[in-house]
């Protein structure tokens, strides 16, 4: 009995020596993980706002093209209301003076 309270101190400090030192190991991987990871994600932010400029002049050519398209076909719906408009009131006034 006095040997298994002798030894075992010494087998349950050889463990924590082993589970601190794998610990020790995996963090060190760990940061070098993390920092591979930010020059990554560094990388992708540079060539993102590289990018930028061309996706705004190109909402910004977009929002003018669609002002124009919008604004044409609105004339010409107006313009076809006109017509149509036009010659229903003109036979209806022509149905009224007939009927007088």
């Amino acid at each position: 009995m006095e040997f298994l309270s002798q030894f075992l101190p010494i087998i349950i400090y050889l463990l924590l020596i082993i589970v601190i030192v794998v610990g020790i190991v995996l963090g060190i991987k760990l940061i070098i993980a993390i920092d591979k990871v930010l020059k990554v994600v560094d990388d992708v932010n540079d060539k993102i706002e590289k990018v930028s400029p061309l996706i705004n002049t190109l909402g910004m050519i977009s929002g003018k093209m669609n002002s124009v398209i919008t604004t044409v076909v609105d004339t010409l719906e107006n313009l076809f209301v006109k017509v149509f408009l036009k010659d229903k009131t003109e036979k209806e006034e022509t149905e009224r003076k007939e009927n007088e």
